[in-house]
Parts: C-alpha cells; sequence; structure tokens
C-alpha cells in the first residue's frame, strides 16, 4: 500500500508543479505578442510618415519641429532636403533650408500606390472601338446621333 500511495503523491505533485508554470507562460505569451504587435505598429507608422515627407512638394504647407510655419518653394531629393519661404504678407518673405527629417506637420498628401490590374479602358471586339470603363464615362451612343 505504501508504495500505491508514494506513486498517487508524486503524481499529484507533478501535475501541481505543472499547473504553477501555466499563468506564467500565458503571461510571457501575452507579452510577447504584446511587443510584436507594437512592433508592427510603430513600423506602419514610420512607413506612413516617410511617405507623407517624400510626397512634400513646391507649393505645400509645412511646420517643422522647430515651430517655423511656411510654403516650399523648392525640393532636393538627393540632398533630403527643402527650402521654406516664410514672413508676413507685406512681401518680406525669408528663405530657409532645411532637412526633410524636420517636417513636424504637412498639407502633403502621399499618392496612393496605384495596381496594374485596373485596366483604364475596355476594348471592343467586334468593332476595335475602345469603351470607357464605367458607363458613365464617355458619352451614350444616343447622345451622338442626335448631335450629328
Amino acid at each position: 500500500m505504501d508504495l500505491l500511495n508514494l506513486l498517487a503523491e508524486e503524481a499529484e505533485s507533478t501535475a501541481g508543479s505543472w499547473m504553477q508554470w501555466v499563468p506564467i507562460i500565458i503571461i510571457v505569451v501575452l507579452l510577447v505578442a504584446f511587443f510584436i504587435w507594437s512592433f508592427i505598429s510603430q513600423r506602419k507608422k514610420q512607413k506612413n510618415f516617410n511617405d507623407t515627407i517624400n510626397a512634400v512638394r513646391p507649393g505645400n504647407k509645412v511646420k517643422t519641429i522647430g515651430g517655423i510655419v511656411g510654403e516650399v518653394v523648392e525640393v532636393d531629393d538627393e540632398e533630403n532636403t527643402f527650402v521654406l519661404r516664410t514672413g508676413g504678407s507685406d512681401g518680406n518673405y525669408s528663405y530657409m533650408k532645411f532637412d526633410k527629417q524636420a517636417i513636424y506637420q504637412t498639407d502633403a498628401k502621399p499618392e496612393p500606390e496605384q495596381k496594374d490590374e485596373a485596366p483604364a479602358e475596355k476594348q471592343d471586339d467586334a468593332s476595335g472601338e475602345q469603351q470607357p470603363a464605367e458607363p458613365f464615362e464617355g458619352e451614350k451612343e444616343g447622345d451622338k446621333k442626335d448631335g450629328e
């Protein structure tokens, strides 16, 4: 009998020690998932910010990290700089050259990525004429006949 009791106690203690690790394992898995999600989110924000900075062109309004507000008059993509025109409406303008990384806010919008799969126009097989992809883009055939 002592041998059976000893084996039963050993089984209970093994199961008990394993059950102590379950909450710790769950916490570790949740922490790893949080760090991965945070890393991916930060990379996405950085990519969007870089796309916005690269979309700055002459005519865009920009606020720098130093608080200087003005209009972009020149962009040098090779040097990664831009020239900002600031000043009053009376014609007294100042021109300053900044690194693109000094941009804090801008009204520039990055261009959406274009997919090659969307054709602009369809070609009619029988007549060889190009038909608009959308039904309301071009004139209707009835309108053409009435005008001729």
